[in-house]
């Protein structure tokens, strides 16, 4: 018997265009962060030319650039990645930024329809961003292609299917 419907999660990233936001504050992490999506989006089949990547100050700015890769009118991207590392200082700044820029990507997303993996590090301090870095990087590529693949199947009708087990 069936007790649910579902959409099956879908990591295949041939043929999805993907844009990437990376910040250069804290450039190492970044670097780091960009790298670990990368890879990631080349495991999942998602070709180099299909990936766009964009380069800004820091983490305040992604959002801007996310807005004008996601216009409803003209964007090319199935789904977007936002990376930054935002690093606990001594100043109230680390909670500006930080709460800022996450709140920004999420309305990017919610105004435009485009997913977008939201890969910007708040960290206590270097050492547990370095930690984060690649691993961060790979999930926000798993998420772009992920949701990609949910939000056409949900948008273009198709129904889901039965849930197994």
């Amino acid at each position: 018997m069936t007790r649910y419907q579902e959409y099956p999660s879908n990591e295949n990233g041939e043929g999805l265009r993907i844009g990437v936001v990376v910040a250069r504050f804290n450039q190492d992490i970044c670097d780091g962060l960009l790298s670990g999506a990368i890879n990631e989006l080349h495991q999942l089949g998602v070709s180099a030319q299909d990936i766009t990547v964009c380069s800004v100050p820091g983490a305040l700015e992604i959002p801007l650039v996310l807005q004008s890769l996601a216009d409803e009118e003209t964007s090319p991207y199935d789904a977007l990645i936002a990376l930054g590392a935002v690093v606990r200082g001594e100043t109230y700044h680390f909670e500006v930024v930080s709460n800022d820029s996450c709140r920004a990507v999420m309305e990017v997303q919610l105004a435009t329809g485009v997913p977008i993996a939201n890969g910007i590090l708040t960290t206590e301090n270097d050492d547990q961003a370095l930690v984060r870095m690649h691993d961060k990087g790979a999930d926000c590529a798993r998420c772009a292609v992920e949701m990609a693949r949910l939000h056409a199947s949900i948008r273009s009708g198709e129904k889901p299917q039965p849930a197994r087990g």
